[in-house]
């Protein structure tokens, strides 16, 4: 039993361990851009030694690749959170507050996922990791407009063209915003953009005149 606990004790040390190199690394990222980031610049931030980091980390590479899946990860999780709060007839206004809320709540997490990006398009397994975060976002809009009744503009074709379209004007909307860090203009636009997307404009001027 002792020992057991011993063992214990020692998973949630590696554990905490590691979580505080991703911390410390995430943010080593995003002031310096990786590929100008040492291993020893990680472990200054996060307080640790080499040693400690090699006991988690066989490379920075791969302290990248697990930095990225866990911020993509949560970021999914959030959003299918916030379209998960409406009822059967989708609050688009509504929803659309809340994703962009999460979606552009941290520039710094902009920052490495671009960097991510760029790392990708070299190598081709890290694309394919990139590419199922993105199908993952994509499926979380598209279930959840295909669940809903309210109707979508004929052009975007299924909830499946839908969310591609919902993504699309994400990115081009965080392009901006990194340039020129105006956070509140970001989330307003891409606010308009998606209002516009997923809302039928003809439906809704014959509602009106009705």
């Amino acid at each position: 039993m002792a020992v057991e606990g011993a063992e214990r004790r020692v998973t949630r040390r590696r554990q905490r361990t590691r979580a505080n190199l991703l911390d410390a690394a995430f943010t080593v990222f995003a002031a310096k851009g990786f590929g100008r980031v040492s291993i020893e610049e990680v472990c200054e931030a996060a307080g640790y030694s080499r040693g400690a980091f090699y006991s988690n980390f066989d490379t920075l590479d791969e302290l990248f690749f697990a930095l990225y899946r866990e911020r993509a990860e949560l970021i999914a999780d959030q959003v299918t959170g916030a379209l998960a709060l409406d009822g059967p007839d989708l609050d688009v206004p509504a929803a659309v507050d809340r994703v962009t809320d999460v979606l552009l709540l941290d520039l710094d997490w902009l920052l490495v996922k671009t960097d991510f990006l760029v790392y990708a398009a070299r190598d081709a397994a890290v694309a394919r990791t990139l590419l199922e975060h993105r199908a993952r976002l994509r499926r979380a809009v598209a279930d959840r407009l295909a669940r809903a009744r309210t109707p979508l503009p004929a052009v975007l074709g299924d909830a499946d063209g839908a969310a591609h379209a919902v993504v699309a004007a994400y990115d081009g909307v965080t392009t901006r915003l990194l340039l020129d860090k105006d956070v509140e203009g970001a989330r307003a636009w891409l606010g308009q953009l998606l209002t516009a997307l997923l809302t039928d404009g003809g439906t809704a001027r014959a509602s009106r005149e009705d």
